[in-house]
């Protein structure tokens, strides 16, 4: 299969989750993606989880597939090498380095007009911020957690580095076609605190307020605005139960036995259950007439009965059951790969198919393992002068 981005080689100056996260997804969509470390590693090179062996699992998936090469990027002669990786390459650089004046888009620019730089930013003006911070500012721990906590909770997940990441790696798609068509470059600047709010305006949290004067609720396991709702079996397993139309809610009723608790709550209530605004309004009556069902069987009858059902559920499961779970081990996404200093594991592939085949990458590379390579075959330099910058401090192997 060949891959769209193939033949094309990016230069990724980064750490943390956003700008590796883009050069994966490019890597996976068949470029060459060159990661460029300082000696020693970047501030993520040593982050949670580590095998036992003390490499991160988490660098090593956010790296997967790509080369690697480590440089001084505080020297000036450091720096020109960098520079000529980008300008001798395909002109193209994705960094979330916003301090390294050397690799700014007009320092670039000067010496190849067509250079694409995508900028990764903490916030639109340049000041700084990572994702634990621009979620706090922007709403989302006030509606995250129980219905009756009073503060704020953070959710797990870094969903703004990750949109930052994804939207990085379309802007660059984008800009090489026009680069096709017009030869123009591109300044790319994505910023995760701007990420953050233009999802929170596209999804109504932020156009909530300004429209109706109301302030989204905090809701526990609930879903806003629709029946949505997490049970508990006899057997202590827990469900997320979601009912988007009538057919999904005449069937929850039918399969507990609810039918004519429901009927009779709803003349009393002068409710329409048909409905998903009533069935939202009225969702901690029916979740109370429901929840009696659940509490009365194992999981396993709950999963037979719902799953001849066209019922919305599904069980909730810890990472470590997943793993061993045929969505793991019998999903095409993923591949079993080798990992130096950590070993076998299953490995996800692109989550998009192309032709029916998940892009699948090669294991991280070791820190630096490219980096006379990628001179020799990029830059043309000989072995002489690979010694010469190793044995200055410029460059590490």
């Amino acid at each position: 299969m060949t891959l769209p981005l193939a033949g094309l080689t990016v230069v990724e100056v980064s750490s943390f989750v956003a700008a590796p996260l883009c050069g994966v997804t490019l890597s996976q969509l068949g470029a060459e993606v060159i990661r460029v470390d300082p000696i020693g590693g970047a501030a993520d090179f040593r982050r949670w989880p580590l095998a036992e062996s003390g490499t991160s699992i988490y660098w090593t998936g956010l790296n997967k597939g790509k080369r690697s090469a480590t440089i001084d990027l505080r020297s000036p002669e450091g720096q020109a090498l960098v520079q000529r990786l980008i300008v001798e390459g395909d002109g193209i650089v994705v960094t979330n380095a916003a301090g390294l004046a050397s690799l700014s888009h007009e320092r670039l620019a000067a010496m190849r007009a067509d250079v694409i730089s995508v900028l990764l930013l903490g916030r639109g003006d340049g000041s700084t911020g990572v994702d634990y911070t621009v979620n706090a500012a922007i709403g989302f721990p006030y509606v995250t957690g129980p219905a009756d906590h009073a503060g704020p909770i953070n959710h797990v997940l870094p969903a703004w580095d990750i949109c930052c990441g994804l939207y990085a790696a379309l802007a660059v798609t984008a800009a090489v076609r026009r680069r096709d068509g017009s030869g123009e470059g591109a300044d790319i600047r994505v910023a995760l605190e701007d990420v953050a709010l233009a999802t929170g305006g596209n999804l109504g949290f932020l156009s909530e307020p300004q429209i109706n004067g109301t302030q989204r609720p905090r809701l526990g396991n609930a879903i806003y605005g629709q029946y949505g709702q997490d049970f508990t079996s006899r057997d202590g397993a827990s469900f997320m139960v979601v009912l988007l139309t009538g057919r999904h809610f005449r069937d929850l009723v039918d399969v507990t036995g609810t039918g004519t608790a429901v009927s009779a709550v709803a003349e009393a209530l002068g409710a329409d259950f048909s409905s998903e605004d009533d069935r939202y309004r009225y969702r901690d009556v029916l979740s109370g007439l429901f929840r009696v069902w659940f509490a009365e069987h194992t999981a396993g009858e709950i999963t037979e009965a719902l799953s001849s059902t066209t019922v919305l559920f599904e069980r909730y499961r810890t990472f470590a059951e997943v793993v061993s779970d045929d969505r793991v081990v019998a999903n095409p996404l993923f591949t079993r790969m080798h990992q130096p200093g950590i070993g076998e594991y299953f490995a996800p592939g692109m989550p998009v198919s192309f032709d029916g085949v998940h892009p699948a990458s090669g294991p991280a590379p070791v820190l630096g393992q490219d980096t006379a390579g990628l001179l020799a075959e990029h830059l043309g330099l000989s072995s002489d002068e690979i010694t010469r910058l190793e044995n200055a401090g410029t460059i590490a192997r």
